[in-house]
C-alpha cells in the first residue's frame, strides 16, 4: 500500500478512521537503504542517511544530506521562484542544470520534517540510480507500494472492431496500489498475427520494462495498444510471458462484464 496516493490511508480519497484525520498530512521516516545517483559514469550521490517524505496527494519524495553529494560536482544555481536554493551538477563537460534543491519550507523542529541540510536530486536528470546494488527504474520506490500477481480462472475476452483479439480463462491478475486491476493474458491465448512490436519501452520501478505492442485489425492500427514485461522485477515475475491491453484502446470483458478502466 501507499500512504498518501490513490485510496491510501492519508490520500484525498481514503477509507474511514474512527478518529479525526486532517485533510492534508505529511509523514516522514528514515530511509536507511544505500542510494547512489550516477551521472557520466561518476557518482554524484552516495547516501544511506536519506529521509522519505509522504504528503497527501503526492508521490513520496526522497531527501538526502547535502554532505552526501560530491561537492566537487556542485555549482550554485539561481534560486527557484519559491526561494529554494539550487545547484547544477557538473561531470566533465556535462552540466545538469538546477537538479539539486534545498526547499525553504521544510524547517526542522516540531513544525515540519527535520530536513535542514537535506536536498532532493532530480531523478530523471541522472543517468542511473541504484538502491543498494539494484538499479532503480522510472522513479524512486515507495516503501508502502505493493504489486501482487495472482493466477485466476476468470474468462477475459479482448475485442477490437468486433473481432476477438485474445481470449483466456487462465489470466494473471495484477493488483497494484492506486491502480485498477490489470489482466495479463498468456501469449498463447492472443492472436499474435495482429500484433507488432513497438519501439515504446516504459520503465516501472516495481514491475520492470514495459515492452509495448501495436494492434492492427481490419486495417485499423492502434499504436501501443498493449504491453508485456520482458524483464520483470521480482514483483512482476509471475506476469512474464503474458500480455496486457489498455482498456481505453480495446474492449475488455471479464466474465462477461465490460471493463472500462
Amino acid at each position: 500500500m501507499s500512504l498518501t496516493f490513490g485510496r491510501a490511508p492519508f490520500a484525498a480519497q481514503r477509507g474511514s478512521f474512527d478518529f479525526p484525520v486532517p485533510d492534508h498530512v505529511r509523514y516522514w521516516e528514515p530511509w536507511p537503504r544505500r542510494m547512489r545517483a550516477i551521472l557520466g559514469g561518476r557518482p554524484v550521490l552516495d547516501s544511506s542517511r536519506g529521509i522519505v517524505l509522504h504528503e497527501t496527494g503526492r508521490l513520496p519524495e526522497h531527501y538526502f544530506p547535502l554532505d552526501d553529494l560530491d561537492p566537487d560536482r556542485l555549482i550554485p544555481a539561481d534560486l527557484a521562484e519559491n526561494g529554494a536554493r539550487r545547484w547544477n551538477v557538473r561531470v566533465d563537460d556535462r552540466i545538469a542544470p538546477a537538479v539539486v534543491t534545498a526547499y525553504p519550507d521544510t524547517p526542522g523542529g516540531g513544525d515540519g520534517p527535520p530536513l535542514t541540510g537535506f536536498v532532493t536530486v532530480a531523478f530523471e536528470a541522472m543517468d542511473r540510480w541504484f538502491e543498494e546494488d539494484d538499479p532503480v527504474y522510472g522513479h524512486l520506490r515507495d516503501p508502502y507500494h505493493r504489486v501482487d500477481v495472482r493466477a485466476s480462472s476468470r474468462r477475459v475476452v479482448v475485442r477490437h472492431r468486433g473481432q476477438v483479439v485474445a481470449e483466456s480463462a487462465r489470466p494473471k491478475l495484477l493488483f497494484e496500489t492506486g491502480n485498477p486491476t490489470r489482466y495479463y493474458l498468456p501469449f498463447a491465448d492472443v492472436d499474435l498475427g495482429l500484433l507488432e512490436r513497438s519501439d515504446t519501452v516504459t520503465e516501472c520501478p516495481y514491475k520492470g520494462d514495459g515492452q509495448h505492442w501495436h494492434l492492427t485489425v481490419d486495417g485499423d492500427r492502434v499504436p501501443d495498444a498493449a504491453w508485456s514485461l520482458p524483464h520483470p522485477l521480482p514483483e512482476g515475475l509471475a506476469a512474464a510471458g503474458h500480455l496486457c491491453f489498455y482498456p481505453n484502446e480495446v474492449r475488455i470483458e471479464v466474465d462477461g462484464e465490460h471493463v472500462t478502466t
